[in-house]
C-alpha cells in the first residue's frame, strides 16, 4: 500500500510539472534545450524513493510540528505559589481575579481586577505589568499574582474600612530547567507603587520559585517571597513560603492543595500567619483558563476564610 502511494504523488508531481512545462514553453529559451525533456523522469525516481526515506520525512515534518505547539496555559493567580513556567516568548498573557477575605476582627476585605499582563520578551524573560484595588479591613495577602501586601497591615478599628490602589511591574525570569531531581527554577523581581489611599512608598517583592513536573503530570512548586516593608510609622522584613501540589484529574481539570505562611521581622507588632488553601482549574481551550481557590486561616492572626475567582488568557 506505501509503494501505491507513492505512486499516487508520483503521479500527482508529474501532472503539476506538466503545467509548469506548458508554462516553460510560453516564455520561451531561457532554460537548458534538454531541461523540459528530463522533467519527467523526476517524478519517475520519485515512484523509486525507499520506504525508509519516505518514512523519516515524515517523522522530520511530524517532530517539527510537535515542537511547534504552543504550550496550555499556566497562570501565576493559580495558587499563591507562582507558576514554574515563563510565558512562551512573543505571546500575552491576561490574569485577572477577585479576592474576598473574610478577616479576624476588622472589617471583610475585597481585592479586584488583579490585573496582571505578561509579555515573553525571550525564550526564559517575561515583562510583567498589573493594577489592583482593594477595599476593607486588611490587605489582601492570599493572591498569588501580586503578594504585594505580604506582613502588611492597615490601621483600622473593628467596622472601619480602608481602601488603597497601586499599579505593578517587573519581570521574571526562568533560572534552569528541571533535569532529574534538579528542580525547574524561576525568580522574579516585582514593585508597586501605590496611586491613591494613605500610603505613598514604593515596594519591591522578589520570590525564588522551584519545583518537579513527575512523568504521572503531578506536579510540586515551592516558593519563598521577600519584601521590605517601608510604612509611614513602621519598617520591617516580610517573609513568605508557600508549597503546592497540583494533580490533574482530567485532561481539563487539575486540583490542587497548599500551604502558605506570612512571617515578620522588624515590625512594631510581628506578624505570623498560616493558611491552607485547595483549588479546582478548569482548561475552556489550552489557552483559556478558569480556577477557583479557597483558604482557612490556620492560627489567629489569619483571616477567617478567603476565596478568589479568575481566569487567564494567553494568546
Amino acid at each position: 500500500m506505501n509503494c501505491a502511494c507513492l505512486r499516487f504523488l508520483a503521479t500527482r508531481f508529474e501532472r503539476v510539472f506538466g503545467l509548469a512545462k506548458c508554462r516553460l514553453r510560453s516564455i520561451g529559451g531561457r532554460y537548458p534545450s534538454n531541461f523540459l525533456q528530463r522533467l519527467p523522469q523526476v517524478g519517475t525516481h520519485l515512484s523509486r524513493l525507499p520506504l525508509s526515506f519516505a518514512f523519516t520525512t515524515v517523522l522530520l515534518i511530524a517532530g517539527q510540528a510537535v515542537a511547534q505547539e504552543e504550550r496550555e496555559i499556566e497562570t501565576d493567580r493559580d495558587s499563591f505559589t507562582p507558576a514554574l513556567s515563563t510565558v512562551e516568548q512573543g505571546r500575552v498573557m491576561v490574569e485577572a481575579a477577585y479576592t474576598f477575605v473574610d478577616n479576624s476582627g476588622v472589617a471583610e476585605s475585597h481585592s479586584f481586577p488583579e490585573l496582571l499582563l505578561r509579555y515573553g520578551l525571550t525564550e526564559n524573560i517575561e515583562l510583567r505589568f498589573g493594577s489592583n484595588y482593594e477595599i476593607g479591613g486588611e490587605p489582601n495577602a492570599t493572591s498569588g499574582s501580586g503578594g504585594f501586601d505580604i506582613g502588611e497591615a492597615f490601621e483600622t478599628e473593628p467596622g472601619a474600612l480602608e481602601e488603597e490602589a497601586k499599579v505593578t511591574y517587573g519581570f521574571k525570569v526562568l533560572l534552569l530547567e528541571q533535569h532529574g531531581w534538579v528542580p525547574l527554577s524561576n525568580f522574579t523581581l516585582m514593585g508597586a507603587t501605590p496611586t491613591s489611599g494613605k500610603e505613598t512608598a514604593s515596594r519591591m517583592i522578589a520570590s525564588y520559585t522551584f519545583g518537579w513536573d513527575f512523568n504521572n503530570e503531578w506536579e510540586w512548586a515551592s516558593a519563598i517571597r521577600y519584601g521590605f516593608i517601608g510604612a509611614s510609622e513602621d519598617s520591617f522584613n516580610s517573609w513568605a513560603p508557600s508549597t503546592v501540589i497540583r494533580v490533574p484529574v482530567s485532561e481539563r481539570v487539575k486540583l490542587h492543595a497548599e500551604y502558605f505562611g506570612i512571617f515578620t521581622d522588624g515590625a512594631e507588632s510581628e506578624t505570623t500567619k498560616h493558611f491552607f488553601s485547595p483549588g479546582v482549574h478548569y482548561l475552556i481551550t489550552k489557552d483559556l483558563e478558569v480556577g477557583v481557590r479557597a483558604g482557612w486561616g490556620l492560627n489567629d492572626q489569619s483571616a477567617d476564610f478567603f476565596s478568589n475567582v479568575g481566569f487567564g488568557w494567553q494568546f
